[in-house]
This record gives structure tokens, C-alpha cells and sequence, in this order.
């Protein structure tokens, strides 16, 4: 460990505005579970951010993915298109349902789905097709778009990573025909743990809420007509989370500009190949991540632990969720798997300073000689 200088760890969350104004009301009011005025107000504000009509928080992004495949009543046979480069939680909250996640190849410059590997996947037991914005940047949606549409199927979004990302102008979230978020701590806006669902259908809205309230009505708390689930936000998750997104274009600021700084700092270092930027997107880099390629001199494994020992925190790619034990059946998806072997998540959160980029650019630079 570099006894001269801090660690920096890859991810802190900015709690700077009215956060402990809002969780302070919550204690003195005594409003500090599902109920109070903070959930309303922030999933339609949050709904509002991604130009859809509704919002249903929940108390994690991997249970708004459970809670939507409910919601869209998939189950048993039914099968949900979805890259292999993602976290897990996109696979998982699937599967909670007993349907079947279908995982596709990613495309090399933007490290998203591949929407050329997606028509190939369809069988009749497909039901939607979900998009990853995998680490902040945008999945190319307008072919997903066409596809799912000529065949029938649903279009759903994991933005768990992409808060404030735009493809063609328009906000992730609002993109397809429902999205999730994730508000974990790490994340661009946070509410500790938390999550939600976005949708202009009003009817899979109330669908949602009713299933993650215990399956009950507001007129009659007590008759219980389904098995169902508690997945609801709290009051005080949603009063830190609304105290975010009041934030939010700063919060995104300060990641693009460190992208931005790291960006001419790493241009020059040969075999490192930098976060993408398609002209159509906007990345919002949740995390800076770069692939180590060979004319880099040093693996990526060992080039986390040279890092580490200089104070330095990283994180590597996503195991590819094909890969893993549970969904592996031998499938092969290179690019996933090639990404997945290279990638390495830098610093990246909004308390991260210049100063701090300067020294990881620097030791980064330091490795090559």
C-alpha cells in the first residue's frame, strides 16, 4: 500500500444538498417507512426526469426487475432476450419468476447488446427483448425498437447504471416500453439502497404497485386476493433520493468532467482503450472503464492488484452471466467474454477529484515503463 497518498476507493456517493434536511423531517414526523409524502413525490418526479408518466419505488433495483417481470406476468416458459455482459441482478429478477433469461453477444465499440445477435434469439417463448445501459452509456435502441415490434414483443430497459443518459436526445428510461433503476449507494443518484420502475402503462403502474404492496388495495388494506410481495421504498430512502435528484445535473456534471480529465490524461498511454461515445448517446459514466489490451504490457488482474498496492481501488468487468454457474450451458458469446476478461472500472464517483485522477493517471503511466 502507498503509504503517501489516501485511498481512493472506486465509488463514494456526494451527500451535498437536502439530504439530512429531508431524512430529519422524516424522524421528526415519525413518517419513516412506506408511507409518507417523500415516495409519491419522488417516483413522480424521478418518472417525470425520464419523461414517463409513472413511477413505482422500490427498496432495490434487483427487485424492480422481479417486480416488472411480475408485473408483465412472465413466468414458466417464457424466455427475456438480454446480453450477457451485465450484472447479474438483470438475470436474476428474471428467473425470480421462473422464466428464462436469453443472453446475446455485445457489440465491441459500445460494449452493449448487440442488436445484430438479437433476431436470432427469438423463439415463440420470447417475451421481451430488455437492453443493458451497461456502465453509463446508452444500448443502441432504435433497432431493438424495430425488432421487438415486428415480432411482437416487449422492449424493456435495465438503466440501473444510466441515470441521465441520453440515446438520440432522449433520457434512458423513457426509451422503451418500462425501465428499472437502481438507486444503491454507488450509483449516480442514491437512496442507500433502492430502486424503480418507469412506465407511460398506466395499467402495469397500478399492477406494480399492488403487487409489491402485499397484493392489497388502499380501500381495503386487509383482503389479500394473491400472493404478492413487500417491496416497498421508504419514506426516508425516498426523502435522500429526492434530495439526488434535485442534484442530479451536478452530480452528472462532475462524472463528465472527470471522464473528460481522464480522457486526456490515458489518450497517449497505448493499450488502454477508453470508455465509448457513440455520437448518438450520451454517456453518463457511471464508471470509467477501460479495456487493457496486450500492447499494454501488463494483464488486467495483474494490473488491479499494482494499482491497489498504490492506493488505488478498481473493479473488474462483469463476469459475463453466461458464464456462471447457475446460467452456464456452454454458450459462447466472445466479445462478452473478451470484455469481460479485459475490463477494469477506474475511480469514478462525484466525490473523486482532479488531484486524485492526476495520481491514478500517473501511476497508470508509471506501468508502462
Amino acid at each position: 500500500m502507498n503509504q503517501q497518498h489516501p485511498f481512493i476507493p472506486v465509488a463514494e456517493p456526494l451527500l451535498a444538498g437536502n439530504e439530512l434536511k429531508y431524512v430529519t423531517e422524516c424522524v421528526q414526523s415519525g413518517w419513516v417507512s412506506s408511507l409518507g409524502k417523500y415516495v409519491r413525490d419522488f417516483e413522480q418526479q424521478f418518472a417525470a426526469y425520464c419523461d414517463a408518466q409513472y413511477g413505482v419505488a422500490t427498496f432495490n433495483g434487483t427487485v424492480a426487475i422481479h417486480l416488472l417481470a411480475a408485473t408483465l406476468n412472465l413466468g414458466p416458459g417464457d424466455e427475456v432476450i438480454m446480453p450477457g455482459l451485465t450484472y447479474v441482478a438483470s438475470a436474476n429478477g428474471i428467473r425470480y419468476t421462473g422464466a428464462t433469461p436469453v443472453f446475446v453477444d455485445s457489440e465491441r465499440d459500445t460494449w452493449n447488446i448487440d442488436p445484430a445477435t438479437v433476431e436470432a434469439a427469438i423463439t415463440p417463448r420470447t417475451k421481451a427483448i430488455m437492453a443493458v445501459h451497461l456502465y453509463g452509456h446508452p444500448a443502441d435502441m432504435a433497432p431493438l425498437r424495430d425488432i421487438a415490434d415486428r415480432h411482437g414483443l416487449l422492449l424493456l430497459e435495465d438503466a440501473a447504471e444510466a441515470h441521465g443518459a441520453r440515446y438520440r436526445g432522449q433520457r434512458v428510461g423513457g426509451l422503451s416500453d418500462a425501465a428499472i433503476f437502481s438507486f444503491y449507494g454507488n450509483k449516480i443518484i442514491t437512496t442507500g439502497e433502492g430502486g424503480i420502475i418507469v412506465t407511460n402503462n398506466r395499467e402495469w403502474a397500478e399492477r406494480a404497485f399492488f403487487l409489491e404492496n402485499q397484493g392489497r388495495y388502499n380501500d381495503n388494506p386487509y383482503w389479500h386476493p394473491e400472493v404478492a410481495f413487500n417491496y416497498r421504498m421508504t419514506n426516508i430512502q425516498a426523502a435522500i433520493g429526492l434530495a439526488q435528484l434535485e442534484k442530479i445535473d451536478d452530480l452528472l456534471a462532475i462524472r463528465r468532467n472527470n471522464a473528460a480529465h481522464y480522457n486526456r490524461r490515458l489518450a497517449d498511454i497505448p493499450g488502454l482503450t477508453l470508455p465509448p461515445q457513440a455520437g448518438w448517446a450520451e454517456n453518463v459514466y457511471w464508471m470509467y472503464s477501460v479495456i487493457v489490451e496486450d500492447e499494454f504490457g501488463l494483464g488486467r488482474d495483474e494490473l488491479r492488484d499494482r494499482l491497489r498496492a498504490a492506493g488505488i481501488d478498481t473493479r473488474p468487468f462483469f463476469y459475463p452471466v453466461h458464464t456462471l454457474p447457475m446460467y452456464n450451458t456452454g454458450q459462447s458469446l466472445p466479445v462478452a467474454e473478451d470484455l469481460g476478461r479485459r475490463g477494469i472500472n477506474l475511480p469514478s464517483g462525484a466525490t473523486l477529484t482532479p488531484e486524485q485522477i492526476d495520481y491514478i493517471c500517473d501511476t497508470l503511466s508509471n506501468f508502462r515503463f
